[in-house]
């Protein structure tokens, strides 16, 4: 190679990896209070400092076991501060080191652009903070607008391990320069080395986001696949609610005549026994909730044959006349959805008296105020501002709140979940005629 050229310095590289681990940290849900966050973090730091610093003067038969062992502590730092799978931490950790890359090698080209083979420690520092803060806050806003909107990564074994091989073959192809100088793909020109890797590293960068976007673009269609089965899963249950209530009621007005009749004709005590228990059993199934909104009647008259067969008392303050100018479809996607997972929620408490929930519609100023309130017991995490399902199965889980939110949207509206004193709020502001 033809001059001498100072390579990147083993500290530099450490707080690259350092920061990139960060960057992903900050995006990923985390399992530590802030707090420990800071402390863990800063640990890290030191460690990965000393550890590339101390293996600095190795021979270059170690180089490989030495960047192997420093992915292992960035994997490490993730995993410790990280609340996800291990194949998912495993993704970003495999970006994360190729950010690092990118970064520290376009510092060291521009710092010694700047200052020649040996620039001063001055504007070494000044171009690391410079290029660092730039790279890592580009990043950071990169990754938080690919993954918007999306409820749940999901990263599958094939995926880590695709992330995996483009990360490792970049790395090793802005690297073979320094490594094997007579190949058709490297150089022994020294400036041409430095600009081959800050390029390289920017392209498996570039690749990996392309990846990424394609990844959230696949889940998001997922999503909205699963919204529509929950919109169209509600208006159907609905429709069931309606024709089974029909019946009900049409069987209900006949047997009340036919009451009226067999109490005249007959006098038996067993007789009139049996007719006073038939007749109270018909009371139950009299509809006793009038919202003014038929739609909103039928649903939770059909949700309270499940309440009742659970012990869950229900109470309802409606004006359902201010919900007129919504189609009866988002009626049901928003009341059914909501209401399936209170219900669902409640039923798991042991003690029946504090199986409750409530529901409140009514008008607030030129709004529509609904109100679903369920009694809870067990600890709820919020992410992306929705309660995180504690269940085995997260792939199929969370939708119903995603489709309420989409509903509301339609309407120019604000849904916000919220845990308030054992209580699991739902609160949902919509404008009067559903124009913001």
């Amino acid at each position: 190679m033809n001059g001498t050229y100072q390579d990147i310095p083993r500290l530099y590289t450490a707080i690259a990896e350092w920061l990139a681990c960060v960057v992903y940290c900050l995006i990923l849900r985390r399992k530590v209070k802030r707090q420990q966050f800071f402390l863990i973090s800063l640990a890290a730091l030191v460690i990965q400092s000393l550890f590339l610093t101390l293996t600095d003067d190795l021979p270059i038969f170690f180089w490989i076991p030495c960047m192997l062992a420093a992915v292992l502590l960035m994997y490490l730092f993730m995993y410790l501060v990280c609340e996800d799978t291990k194949i998912v931490i495993g993704y970003y950790c495999a970006r994360a080191f190729l950010l690092a890359e990118l970064a520290a090698s376009l510092e060291w080209q521009l710092a010694c652009f700047a200052s020649g083979n040996r620039p001063s420690m001055v504007t070494q520092i000044v171009i690391l903070v410079t290029v660092y803060g730039m790279v890592f806050v580009w990043a950071l806003h990169m990754e938080k607008s690919i993954v918007r909107g999306i409820f749940q990564l999901e990263i599958n074994f094939r995926e880590f391990l695709a992330a995996v091989a483009i990360a490792a073959a970049v790395f090793a192809f802005s690297n073979l320069s320094f490594i094997l100088s007579n190949t058709p793909f490297t150089t022994q020109i020294t400036a041409d080395v430095f600009y081959v890797r800050t390029l390289v590293d920017l392209a498996g960068i570039m690749i990996l986001y392309v990846y990424q976007s394609r990844i959230c673009e696949l889940l998001a269609e997922k999503e909205l696949s699963n919204i529509h089965s929950m919109l169209k899963a509600q208006y159907d249950k609905y429709r069931n609610y309606q024709t089974t209530f029909d019946v009900i009621n049409m069987k209900y007005h006949d047997l009340k005549h036919q009451i009226a009749g067999l109490r005249a004709e007959m006098t038996e005590d067993e007789r009139q026994k049996w007719i006073d228990s038939l007749e109270q059993e018909l009371e139950s199934y009299s509809p006793e909730l009038e919202t003014g909104n038929s739609v909103l009647d039928t649903l939770i008259a059909g949700k309270m044959m499940n309440c009742q067969a659970h012990d869950i008392k229900v109470t309802c303050v409606a004006d359902g006349n201010i919900l007129d100018f919504m189609h009866v479809a988002d009626i049901c996607t928003i009341f059914g959805n909501a209401l399936d997972n209170a219900i669902e929620n409640v039923t798991l408490i042991e003690d029946p008296e504090k199986r409750l929930i409530h529901i409140t519609v009514s008008p607030k100023k030129n709004f529509v105020l609904i109100q679903i309130n369920n009694y809870c017991e067990s600890q709820i995490m919020m992410k992306n501002g929705y309660p995180v399902t504690t269940k085995a199965d997260k792939d199929n889980h969370g939708f119903g709140l995603k489709s309420i939110r989409y509903t509301v949207e339609k309407y120019h509206g604000t849904v916000k979940f919220e845990v308030n004193k054992n209580w699991f709020e739902l609160n949902i502001l919509i404008p009067q005629g559903g124009v913001g």
